[in-house]
């Protein structure tokens, strides 16, 4: 900006020195015609003959200053600078007083580029005259181009405290301070430049980049407007309005102006560069190939027509022309840094992931104010898993462009991943405050504002991504899991068959897909779908760890005499969660004469109980969460000599399958968290079972099967819920009196020992059953089931009741404590988490959660994005089919409440909102108690979790479950 502002300057000073030369002959002239004449030639530009008629003059009269002066101005019009030189030394050789003299030869070093030598002939030019405005003007001319600026600014205030309306000098003073950044003072003399000359366009013009460089977008196009009113052929302001309607969207008026600017200058390499930009912005993008290489025709060494031109190919898939024009743009200019960024993109699109980082510090390296370049980096160092380095990189991105809303949004992205969820909640809102029309930021938004659990914003969100860009894949598959989520049925057929046919477009475009390998078993995917989905991000992987240039492993192929087996179980669920609740026994039951058990933690310590036992019980425990570089967490697991590293995550939240993606063990296998294949190379075995994954289907699976010999899951649940083994059935003496048959669990105690109670109350078995059909195709088989119970007669349920009214947390029954389970987490809170055995007799009662006593009570306990239409329907068949019957689901989520209920009632279900209930989630123990009051537990159909089934089994339910291809059926 300043060299352009530098040429400006240079260009209106040597205005400014014709008009010294101009004045002074005026003041010097006799009246004599010759003279005159001389004078009007000069002014009219006809240098040769007013030459001729100066000479004519200097014979007669050689010591004439204002012959000799204006020889001098005629010579530098002619650029004949030693001339110019001779003529105004001879000048001052008559008259050393003569300030017009010095002026002129100062003119002279000033474009000679001696400025020292014209500084002073300007300074000196003022001693002998300090009124002479035009020395002035001249000396601040002089000083830009030396780069002092204060001191020019100085000059030009001089000039103007002699002459206040010169408009043309304060508008320059304008433009230096503007240059100098002092934007309200640059303001100021703009604005007193059109108060003195109303008509002065320039002056208009510049007041126009003063408001645009203030992001007063409206002020700025205005006033550029009223510059092309005053001047038609303003071709700057021309220009400066086109771009100022570019960067504001307004397409329509800058192609308008750009046209408006080539009318007036036709062969204008800039202008049809910038028209070309606009056309790439309004989609035009084969207009805009066409004009770019009119500007290049026009201007062959033009880089960033070559850039842009490569920018608009590379949008028409045409990525090979792209590149070649990004190196010519290169090869006119190795530093240009648009081109070194724009390639660095392609060569990442390639896989050239070291290529790219290379280019893009390259392009920082010439332009470290680089806002996108930064940002690209950034997100390359992501990849690597360097999330920190990228967090300074998308900082000092926006530090460069607070309105960089991509750099807000790509951060959010980094802090999401860090787990930072409030802070990639605000770079998402920022982005969409700067940017509202940002469909990434917004479907960015959407899926943390789904993880946070906001369900109701979240579909919004996506919804707003896919209005603002209606083929975006990523956005549509997210709001049809969040769809799924809250029960919300409509037009499922249509989105279904439109996810699955975007999912085929990415598998054959060999893009990674949108739905994730743990969300493609909801869908009505083939398992060719699955596996592939699951291979796509087992390459992704691949790719990440491929920046890290780790050195591949080495291992011995055989196990060396009397070294024990060494097994290392990887997991981000070493806590609180249904993994671990399943097997934190496992590390301790190893034959440790064998086998040496290595656990690694991908996530920090909880503080519970199941973090505790199973760092105990293995014999080594590793925290690897601190340790986020993969490569580095891969270098521990191979220092500690691994043998057989088991993966129990798969693409469940919290994985980290880079870790295995670099192999730091000679064995790995899938096991028991995640219910598929991982698609990868990297996994050699996959542990199951022939029910789960019969042979004949093993090509549905990338890894070998691995066979347990009756089944691949474990459960915890008998050590963990020991109690719910001893349960029985309270009735009261009033019903058994009257002979009220026993058919269903109303009320259950449970406890590690319920003999107390036993020893005070009358006690009776109970055996109840029935028959069940299996149905196979055409086949029909029918099956007979018979139930124990053990029922307690009690006097009364009136101290059960009023203990269940009123909340309490206990009642008495013939001397014996029962205590209230539905307020066990604010009485045991380790025991309600499932990290404890509750010691107490525990009641559980349909009147805790509402249900009949007097109906059969159907169940499912899973999360609601688990059923689908036709699992409801056939729920709702079966409650048709058994009148005096209800189905208990839960809130999980409570988004999902309304949408089950219509679409029951959409099903033919009457009274839906009493033959449907549903339950908040509970603490695990109570989770799996609950269970026991009900009648029959419904296994969903097509996503059903080992976890699910086990709780089912441990609470003693009875399980009911439709058969489906490659999944367990219980």
């Amino acid at each position: 900006m300043a060299t352009a502002l530098n040429d400006i300057l240079f260009r209106l000073s040597r205005s400014s020195s014709i008009m010294i030369e101009r004045r002074s002959i005026l003041r010097l002239t006799d009246v004599s015609s010759l003279a005159e004449l001389a004078h009007r030639e000069y002014q009219a530009g006809d240098y040769e003959r007013a030459e001729q008629h100066c000479m004519q003059l200097w014979h007669q009269d050689p010591e004439n200053t204002s012959t000799l002066l204006l020889l001098s101005s005629i010579h530098f019009q002619c650029r004949r600078m030693e001339r110019s030189a001779y003529f105004s030394q001879l000048a001052i050789k008559q008259n050393p007083l003569m300030a017009e003299a010095y002026s002129n030869l100062g003119n002279v070093f000033k474009e000679r580029g001696q400025l020292k030598e014209a500084i002073d002939n300007y300074r000196h030019a003022l001693r002998i005259k300090p009124d002479f405005i035009d020395g002035y003007i001249n000396l601040a001319a002089a000083l830009v181009a030396a780069g002092d600026m204060e001191s020019a600014v100085n000059a030009y205030a001089t000039a103007l405290q002699y002459n206040p309306d010169l408009y043309c000098v304060r508008s320059d003073l304008g433009n230096l301070l503007k240059a100098l950044g002092r934007l309200d003072e640059a303001k100021s003399c703009y604005l007193k430049a059109i108060e003195t000359c109303p008509t002065f366009a320039v002056a208009w013009s510049n007041l126009g980049c003063v408001f645009n460089a203030q992001n007063e977008i409206w002020l700025a196009i205005h006033h550029f407007e009223k510059a092309v009113t005053l001047d038609p052929t303003f071709l700057d302001a021309y220009v400066n309005l086109g771009n100022v309607l570019k960067e504001a969207r307004i397409f329509d008026r800058a192609v308008a102006a750009y046209l408006r600017a080539l009318t007036l200058s036709p062969n204008n390499a800039v202008v049809h560069g910038n028209l070309a930009c606009v056309y790439y912005e309004q989609n035009l993008i084969d207009l805009a190939i066409d004009t770019y290489k009119r500007a290049i025709e026009l201007q062959p060494n033009f880089p960033d027509a070559y850039c842009n031109l490569a920018n608009a190919l590379k949008e028409k898939g045409k990525v090979s022309e792209a590149e070649e024009y990004y190196n010519t743009a290169l090869r006119l200019c190795p530093t240009h840094a648009d081109s070194l960024n724009n390639l660095a993109n392609i060569k990442r699109e390639q896989g050239k992931a070291e290529e790219a980082i290379r280019l893009y510090v390259r392009a920082l390296e010439i332009y470290p104010e680089f806002a996108v370049a930064h940002s690209n980096l950034a997100s390359m160092l992501q990849l690597q898993g360097k999330l920190q380095e990228a967090l300074l990189h998308y900082r000092e991105a926006i530090r460069i462009s607070p309105t960089f809303a991509d750099a807000y949004s790509n951060m959010g992205n980094t802090l999401k991943e860090l787990q930072d969820v409030q802070g990639a909640m605000q770079c998402y809102q920022r982005a969409i405050q700067i940017n509202p029309a940002f469909a990434d930021a917004h479907s960015n938004l959407a899926s943390i504002l789904k993880d946070s659990g906001n369900l109701a914003d979240a579909i919004t969100s996506y919804k707003t991504a896919l209005k603002l860009k209606p083929n975006f894949p990523d956005a549509f598959c997210n709001l049809a899991h969040c769809l799924q989520i809250v029960c919300d049925w409509s037009d499922y057929k249509h989105r279904m068959k439109k996810l699955v046919s975007m999912v085929q477009d990415q598998l054959e475009s060999n893009r990674l897909p949108s739905v994730h390998p743990h969300h493609s078993m909801l869908y009505p995917l083939t398992h060719d779908q699955r596996k592939k989905i699951a291979g796509k991000h087992a390459s992704l992987c691949l790719e990440k760890v491929s920046l890290l240039h780790h050195q591949p492993f080495r291992f011995s192929k055989k196990l060396p005499a009397g070294q024990r087996l060494r097994i290392g179980y990887v997991s981000s669920d070493f806590c609180n969660h249904p993994t671990s609740h399943l097997m934190q026994s496992i590390p301790g039951l190893h034959d440790r004469t064998k086998v040496e058990v290595f656990c690694y933690s991908l996530a920090p310590d909880d503080g519970t109980n199941f973090r505790a036992k199973v760092a105990n019980e293995a014999e080594h425990f590793v925290d690897l969460s601190g340790i986020q570089c993969h490569g580095k967490a891969a270098d521990k697991i191979a220092s500690d000599g691994i043998h057989i590293l088991l993966n129990m995550n798969g693409y469940t939240k919290g994985a980290r399958n880079e870790i295995f993606a670099l192999k730091p063990a000679p064995i790995q296998a899938m096991w028991l968290g995640y219910p598929g294949t991982s698609g990868s190379t990297f996994m050699d075995y996959i542990i199951t079972d022939m029910v789960t994954s019969p042979m004949h289907l093993s090509h549905q699976y990338s890894e070998k099967l691995a066979y347990m010999p009756k089944t691949f899951f474990i459960g915890d649940h008998q050590q963990m819920f020991p109690h719910l083994r001893n349960r029985v059935i309270l009735e009261s003496a009033e019903d058994a009196t009257a002979g009220r048959r026993v058919t269903d669990n109303s009320i259950v105690v449970s406890g590690l020992d319920i003999k107390p109670l036993l020893q005070v109350a009358c006690v009776r078995e109970v055996t109840y059953g029935g028959r069940l059909v299996e149905v196979h195709g055409s086949q029909r088989k029918e099956v007979s089931y018979f139930t124990k119970l053990t029922v307690l007669t009690i006097p009364s349920l009136q101290p059960i009741q009023n203990m269940i009214r009123t909340n309490s947390p206990s009642c008495t029954i013939n001397g014996v404590t029962i205590h209230n389970g539905l307020v066990t987490q604010q009485t045991q809170s380790k025991a309600s988490a499932g990290e404890e055995v509750p010691r107490d007799l525990i009641l559980t009662s349909r009147q805790h959660y509402g249900l009949p006593e007097d109906a059969v009570v159907f169940c499912n306990f899973n999360q609601l994005y688990k059923v689908d239409p036709s699992t409801m329907r056939m729920w709702v068949e079966i409650l048709k089919g058994v009148p005096n019957s209800v189905l208990w689901l839960l809130r999980f989520p409570a988004a999902g409440e309304a949408g089950a209920l219509a679409a029951a009632s959409e099903m033919g279900l009457q009274q839906v909102n009493r033959r449907i209930l549903f339950s908040n989630v509970a603490p695990k123990e109570e989770h799996v108690r609950r269970g026991q009051v009900s009648f029959q537990n419904f296994i969903t159909y097509k996503y059903r979790l080992p976890m699910s089934v086990w709780t089912r089994l441990c609470a003693m339910d009875i399980l009911l479950a439709w058969t489906f291809c490659g999944l367990v059926v219980l």
